[in-house]
């Protein structure tokens, strides 16, 4: 049996098993002196896709960057017709657009602006967001690159030119095919461990991660993302999540820090593929706010069962 609370990993294994999906997680108190302490995991040390959740290495690398004084937040950014990868934000925009390097952040951490998580990343540089990484002691992270390294992968594996000839190819692949994207397999994209995910979440939360200001920035972005339909269906309405989702064909994802009123703070890193590749399935985004309830009520010595 795995590290953690005991029974709770089996019921977690359950809830996605009940969604058509296999799940991984792994749930700890952010600090690692609470009563109770322990952890909650579930296939938390193998690799997993971590898609847009490495948005947090990368902003947390541009707050460490201003708080050196290497970047000016304020500085000016202009988003083209050729930096849009479509989505949400600026990605979706239809005319050109100008904002700072701190709101290229905001977007790529509220509504994980694609766009904008590139436009940043040239800015901040690929190396530094995997120094980071292993200065972090996150050995098992690997950033392969930003949202339009992958979109190029997944083109180039379609045989498509650009996302419109993409949207027709793909529907068309043979699900053998779908399934073998480099996008989808965690030895060929960025990836890391749930595990490794909630160290990250901890290291921010505690100031551990840079500058307090950096970490500070970073906890009230992931606090304001707007996608409110995983983690956080899981958790009473007095409890509080400041988070970070990612998505992919048959993958769903979310990684944050649950806190409740006794001040009590638990960082969590849910991932669930399931057998189909569709891209939105609620059921699977439910059971990963259940997931997230029944392992953090676990480690409060709680039979959670929301």
């Amino acid at each position: 049996m795995e590290p953690g609370t005991t029974g709770a990993g089996e019921r977690v294994r359950r809830v996605f098993a009940g969604a058509g999906a296999v799940g991984q997680l792994h749930a700890v108190p952010v600090d690692a002196g609470a009563a109770g302490g322990g952890e909650v995991a579930v296939g938390a040390d193998e690799p997993v896709v971590i898609a847009s959740i490495f948005k947090v290495l990368l902003v947390l690398e541009f707050a460490r960057q201003v708080a050196a004084g290497q970047l000016d937040p304020r500085e000016r950014v202009r988003v083209t017709a050729a930096d849009r990868l479509g989505g949400w934000g600026t990605a979706g925009c239809l005319d050109d657009v100008e904002l700072s390097l701190r709101d290229l952040a905001h977007f790529a951490m509220s509504v994980s602006d694609n766009t904008a998580a590139d436009l940043l990343l040239d800015r901040v540089g690929l190396d530094t967001v995997r120094l980071l990484a292993a200065e972090l002691g996150l050995e098992r992270t690997r950033i392969v690159g930003g949202p339009r390294h992958l979109l190029e992968s997944m083109l180039a594996e379609a045989g498509a030119r650009d996302e419109r000839e993409f949207a027709v190819r793909y529907p068309a692949l043979p699900e053998d095919r779908k399934r073998r994207l480099a996008v989808l397999d965690p030895r060929q994209t960025t990836a890391s461990t749930p595990r490794e995910i909630t160290r990250l979440l901890r290291l921010v939360w505690s100031d551990a991660a840079g500058p307090a200001r950096a970490c500070a920035f970073v906890r009230d972005l992931m606090g304001r993302q707007v996608f409110r339909h995983r983690l956080v269906s899981g958790f009473p309405d007095e409890v509080t999540v400041a988070a970070k989702t990612g998505t992919l064909p048959g993958l769903h994802m979310e990684a944050g820090v649950v806190r409740y009123p006794d001040g009590a703070s638990y960082a969590v890193a849910v991932f669930a593929r399931t057998h189909d590749l569709a891209a939105s399935r609620a059921t699977v985004d439910a059971a990963i706010g259940r997931a997230a309830g029944i392992a953090v009520g676990a480690l409060r010595g709680h039979d959670h069962l929301r």
